[in-house]
């Protein structure tokens, strides 16, 4: 179950980490350190502010799924394979 809270510095929602977002939020992050890219690198070519990327890689913000298609994209991933044997209870 996700619980809403406010991120004073952002001002985007934030969802209490859950366990599936946790592993979607390290697999982007171990992909895209094994592709040689910084998180700003990151965040630059998928149009998506650097510390919301950082919340994602965290497991702290539920990304759409077009977010998470971009993400894919740079990463040269399909969402399928980000996203695989998820959600996990």
């Amino acid at each position: 179950m996700a619980i809403y809270s406010t991120d004073a510095e952002t001002r985007w929602p934030r969802v209490k980490a859950d366990k599936s977002l946790k592993i979607l939020g390290e697999r982007i992050r171990r992909i895209r350190k094994k592709q040689g890219l910084s998180q700003e690198e990151l965040a630059f070519q998928t149009e998506i502010d650097r510390s919301y990327m950082g919340g994602i890689e965290r497991g702290q913000h539920n990304l759409s799924f077009s977010k998470l298609c971009t993400i894919a994209r740079v990463l040269k991933k399909d969402a399928g394979s980000l996203a695989r044997g998820l959600p996990e209870d």
